[in-house]
């Protein structure tokens, strides 16, 4: 479709406004961690690939319904630590991450600096 072209991918945008309905209907405190891990994940989530991006979001909507449903608390599922969180839900999803592939390429640069 030549719209997609100039604008990408509308189903993913329709899944990405699904999200944050979703986001935006979940009591609080659930809802504001939410948003915040919602930012978190955008800036270090999945870079170049949509498709990931939104079905990692879903999950993420996913966890907090179900956290919300069930009245566990939101300490019992991010941890003490809400980043490590972040850092480990985000492992669990293909897809590079700018700081990722950053990683990546000084490890790599590392190496062949190491090389005879």
């Amino acid at each position: 479709m030549w719209i997609e072209k100039l604008t990408g991918d509308l189903g993913q945008k329709k899944q990405y406004r699904e999200f944050k309905a979703r986001i935006a209907a979940l009591p609080q405190p659930y809802r504001a961690a939410g948003k915040a891990l919602e930012r978190y994940l955008m800036y270090l989530g999945p870079a170049n690939d949509g498709a990931v991006l939104v079905a990692m979001l879903g999950d993420l909507a996913d966890l907090l319904e179900q956290a919300a449903a069930d009245g566990t608390p939101l300490r019992q599922v991010v941890g003490e630590d809400p980043a490590e969180f972040a850092d480990t839900f985000i492992a669990g999803y293909e897809g590079g991450s700018w700081i990722r592939r950053e990683r990546e390429r000084l490890a790599d640069a590392i190496a062949e600096a190491e090389r005879p």
